[in-house]
C-alpha cells in the first residue's frame, strides 16, 4: 500500500487518538521530507480544522532572530494542505498549491501556529459540488498564524488546484 493510501486511515485515527497523531507526524515527516528540519507537525486535527506548529528555533530562524517567513509559510501551507487531503479523498483528487499569498503583522519570535477552517456546508458547496460538474477547480483557503502568545503574525491565502485523478494527463 502506498503512503497516499495509508494517508485517509491515519488521518481518521490521528483525531481520535494522541498517539495516532504521533505516528500521523511521524509518517508525514517521513513523506514530506522538507518539513522535517523545520520540525513542522500537527497539534489538533478536527473535521473542520486543522491546527499545525513549527518550533521557534535555530533552523526558523532570520537574521533577526525571529521565525523566518518562509518558515511562516510552510506552516500554513502545511495546515491548508492537510486540511484538504483529510476532507478529500487523495486517492480520488490530486492537490497542488497554485498561488500562495501572505501578509505578515508581527515578528514572531516563539513558535507559530497555523490554523485553517473549512464548515462542512463550504466545502460541500464550494468544492464538492464543482467538481461533480468539473475537472477540476481553483479553492482558496485562508490560515491565520498567530504566536504561542496570541500574537496575530499573518494572514495567508493559499489557492489550490483540486483536480480528479481520472483527468490528470503527464507525460513519462
Amino acid at each position: 500500500m502506498s503512503g497516499l493510501a495509508k494517508l485517509p486511515a491515519l488521518l481518521e485515527g490521528a483525531r481520535k487518538s494522541p498517539f495516532k497523531l504521533k505516528l500521523l507526524n511521524l509518517f508525514l515527516s517521513r513523506l514530506i521530507p522538507f518539513n522535517r528540519p523545520h520540525g513542522v507537525h500537527i497539534l489538533e486535527l478536527g473535521k473542520e480544522h486543522v491546527k499545525t506548529t513549527a518550533p521557534y528555533k535555530r533552523k526558523n530562524q532570520n537574521h533577526i532572530r525571529g521565525v523566518h517567513a518562509c518558515c511562516i509559510a510552510t506552516a500554513a501551507e502545511f495546515s491548508s494542505g492537510l486540511l484538504f487531503l483529510s476532507r478529500l479523498n487523495p486517492a480520488r483528487y490530486r492537490l497542488i498549491m497554485a498561488h500562495l499569498e501572505i501578509d505578515y503583522h508581527y515578528q514572531a519570535k516563539s513558535a507559530v501556529i497555523a490554523d485553517t477552517r473549512i464548515s462542512e456546508q463550504q466545502l460541500k458547496d464550494e468544492i464538492l459540488k464543482p467538481l461533480a460538474d468539473n475537472d477540476k477547480l481553483l479553492f482558496t483557503q485562508n490560515t491565520e498564524v498567530h504566536d504561542d502568545k496570541q500574537n496575530h503574525i499573518a494572514s495567508a491565502r493559499v489557492t489550490w488546484q483540486i483536480k480528479r485523478w481520472d483527468t490528470v494527463k503527464t507525460k513519462i
